[in-house]
């Protein structure tokens, strides 16, 4: 991302004696500039409301920027999306309740597939992929299963399952694990870890947590929320250079924690410079 703007119009109501009221815009992302390296691992975080959604939104094709340059993988991020090369998972899931696990981590293929109006006879051509990715994420007895009788952290297993079903080399997460307790919170933090080594992902991550983003990152960008006059949405890095492979007695290390209290200051300054 390079020098990106994104703004959005506000619904404008009408003025004194209906005439128009002034135009009104707000600046969700200002001058953001990032660059991540092949198999670099990047958080995101910042105060509520700061854009870091609209960021991944971005990287993802999803939004269209009012100024500026992105690439991913060397082309425009829909590309990138389009042609496999970049994943995307949400807050949300996001399955479709009436396709069992199997059918919603084949979905991208299903989409792709020149036949698909014959899917029903080309499916099981496909069904080793499914079965290693859910078997990749520990659900391959769950197959059959409906959303509905998953729990959160099984569901998002099989979201995380589903955006690797095209082999991606870039991997976006929009807070995914939010809504999950401590303990599963956890597990899918060491399950992504081991699925960034082991494919080898470029993965940009926003969270809302600071502990969570120094846990996974190698470094963690922090963003300002609209500060009238801000030259940048980017306030500041945090070099996390905590040591590879990481499990869960890293949080006990006075390294660790020194990291987020850095994270910390560094957040407190982006919400004081919003306050101001």
């Amino acid at each position: 991302m390079d020098g990106v703007y994104k703004t959005y119009e506000v619904a404008r109501p009408a003025g004194l004696f209906g005439r128009p009221a002034p135009e009104r815009v707000l600046d969700a992302v200002t001058n953001f500039t990032l660059s991540v390296r092949p198999g670099e691992f990047v958080s995101v975080i910042g105060p509520s409301g700061c854009g870091k959604t609209t960021v991944l939104f971005l990287l993802a094709g999803l939004r269209t920027p009012s100024a500026g340059a992105i690439e991913v993988c060397g082309v425009p991020p829909r590309a990138a999306v389009r042609e496999g090369l970049c994943g995307v998972i949400f807050q949300q899931p996001v399955l479709f309740e009436w396709l069992t696990a199997e059918e919603n981590v084949l979905l991208p293929l299903r989409l792709r597939d020149p036949r698909w109006w014959w899917w029903r006879g080309r499916r099981a051509a496909h069904l080793e992929v499914s079965s290693r990715l859910l078997r990749t994420v520990e659900l391959d007895p769950f197959a059959g299963y409906y959303p509905d009788k998953l729990s959160g952290g099984m569901q998002q297993r099989v979201a995380i399952a589903r955006a690797l079903t095209l082999d991606p080399q870039v991997l976006l997460l929009d807070e995914p694990f939010g809504a999950l307790d401590e303990i599963t919170r956890d597990r899918m933090n060491l399950e992504l870890l081991r699925l960034y080594t082991e494919r080898r992902l470029t993965v940009v991550f926003v969270t809302h947590s600071i502990e969570e983003a120094v846990f996974l990152s190698d470094r963690v960008v922090v963003m300002g929320r609209g500060a009238v006059g801000a030259r940048s949405s980017v306030l500041g890095e945090v070099q996390v250079g905590l040591p590879r492979p990481r499990s869960l007695a890293l949080k006990e290390d006075p390294q660790f924690f020194l990291k987020v209290r850095e994270g910390r200051v560094a957040l407190r300054e982006a919400q004081d410079s919003a306050d101001t």
